[in-house]
């Protein structure tokens, strides 16, 4: 059965939130998981937004954007959607690991 390590989950959000550039930290040792998944997607979601902006402006010819960074910001959006949709994907694991269990 896959094991899951919550504090090496939350070390590897909060790397994954300073590459991002944001400096929030998700759920600050509050205990609450639904807190930690919801400042995660939202973190994911800001980066996505942040990328696509960029993307639309150099698109529309701003002169203060360039082309190296748009990429980099649209890589590390695409990562970090990755990296939460692989998240979900061991917590599904784990619930039916779970749920499979005999009582």
């Amino acid at each position: 059965m896959n094991e899951i390590d919550v504090n090496s989950l939350l070390v590897k959000m909060r790397a994954l939130s300073e590459q991002v550039g944001t400096n929030e930290t998700p759920a600050q040792d509050s205990g609450n998981f639904s807190e930690l998944m919801k400042n995660g997607i939202d973190t994911v979601n800001k980066a996505q937004q942040d990328a696509g902006k960029l993307a639309e402006a150099f698109e529309m010819g701003d002169p203060n954007v360039d082309l190296a960074e748009v990429m980099v910001s649209l890589q590390k959006a695409g990562l970090s959607f990755r990296a939460m949709t692989e998240v979900r994907n061991r917590l599904v694991s784990a619930y039916q690991d779970i749920m499979n269990m005999p009582i």
